[in-house]
């Protein structure tokens, strides 16, 4: 996020010498994208950052995929995914469920209520939405609080550690690329500007430095191979929790759903105005309690439309939705209405929908521009039904 922060001590000047107590020097990290050609952050350590003493494979979660073929709208339940209890046995990073994915991004959910090892995606950034649940993030860059609602973005290869207070419903959309508020939102220089539907006073990222003492501290990594995602342990001699101070535009924040201000018309407005973030190849709306579309011949749900260029996934996480009724879909659905396919409400939403002044819904959008593809949690979770729903009845 391309605004200036500072937390703990730094020294007057970068790269220079920055001094503890007792008279040795903090090691300064500089944490960028794009080489040294975009965002960064620099960082000031107690212990040098590069120092390793063990290395090991981290088996990952089954992260293999299958194409959406035959090509058919798909209703995937979450809740279903995790049963009873299980959530007290699982962490938000290990316990992942991988739903749907493809070069660009993977989508997972998981429900949980452990503490999860220190972990880093070396991949992308992570933008995690808390369906239900509270707890903290610990990061190299400080304690971040999460509530329901909240977007908790991560950016790449930011060192950290989910503790829940109690049972945790997230909703991961894990990047290849990064993940920034949409580009017509800001200005030249990265303001958020007056038009977007949030602005900088509803980012909250972390006040003050996070310091733990430890030794061999262990470190799991998700980072590219030869043959797609793969993992690895790191052990380092000094807990990664070790930094005095840092400031930069590049850190770890969280955004709460019920800041963003929707955008409305007399007629019917498109998903754009609903955007909240953007990565490579694929954007993230979300559609909040709003008053709706006040022309006199108004019909406030959406019009049928075929995503030529895009796969839509629509996840279902609080109020009634209007234009689904009918199809099974509820609280923790997930539609995936793929590219190829013309989809809109159900049958009868059309004409329900006639003079109603206010939607009480609330929904988490993902746009990928590559076919998404249906991963172990997603096939898991699979309502067969859906994709007649429209017509009334199954195949001949």
């Amino acid at each position: 996020m391309a605004y200036y922060r500072q937390v703990g001590a730094v020294p007057p000047k970068r790269h220079t010498q920055h001094r503890t107590p007792e008279g040795g020097l903090y090691y300064e990290e500089l944490m960028g994208e794009e080489g040294f050609s975009s965002d960064s952050s620099l960082l000031y350590h107690r212990n040098i950052p590069s120092a390793i003493v063990d290395s090991t494979v981290w088996e990952l979660p089954d992260l293999t995929t299958e194409a959406n073929h035959p090509l058919r709208p798909r209703h995937l339940k979450l809740h279903e995914l995790f049963p009873g209890e299980e959530w007290k046995s699982h962490d938000v990073v290990t316990g992942r469920r991988l739903v749907l994915g493809n070069g660009d991004v993977r989508i997972s959910y998981v429900v949980a209520g452990e503490a999860s090892p220190l972990y880093r995606n070396s991949i992308g950034d992570e933008c995690v939405y808390i369906e239900s649940g509270e707890g903290v993030v610990e990061t190299v860059f400080g304690v971040l609080p999460f509530r329901q609602g909240d977007y908790v973005i991560l950016p790449r290869a930011t060192t950290h550690r989910w503790v829940p207070d109690g049972p945790v419903r997230a909703y991961a959309i894990e990047a290849n690329s990064h993940i920034t508020p949409p580009k017509r939102y800001l200005s030249k220089y990265g303001q958020l500007l007056e038009h977007s539907p949030y602005c900088e006073r509803d980012l909250h990222g972390p006040t003050e430095p996070l310091l733990v003492e430890g030794t061999d501290v262990e470190v799991l990594i998700k980072h590219r191979g030869s043959t797609g995602i793969v993992g690895t342990r790191f052990v380092y001699p000094q807990h990664p929790f070790d930094v005095v101070g840092w400031d930069g535009c590049l850190y770890p924040y969280t955004f709460n759903v019920s800041d963003f201000e929707p955008i409305t018309g007399r007629v019917h407005q498109p998903p754009p105005v609903h955007q909240v973030f953007e990565g490579h190849n694929f954007v993230v709306c979300n559609f909040v309690p709003r008053k709706v579309d006040y022309h006199p011949l108004s019909i406030p749900v959406p019009y049928y439309h075929s995503n030529v260029d895009s796969d839509e996934v629509m996840f279902y996480c609080g109020g009634d939705y209007e234009a689904r009724k009918g199809s099974g879909i509820g609280q923790g659905s997930i539609s995936l209405h793929p590219g190829g396919h013309s989809h809109g409400p159900q049958p009868g939403a059309y004409e329900r929908s006639i003079g109603v002044e206010y939607f009480d819904e609330l929904a988490v959008m993902v746009d990928t521009f590559r076919p998404l593809e249906l991963g172990e949690g997603g096939r898991a979770a699979e309502d067969p039904a859906y994709a007649w729903t429209w017509a009334g009845r199954g195949p001949r």
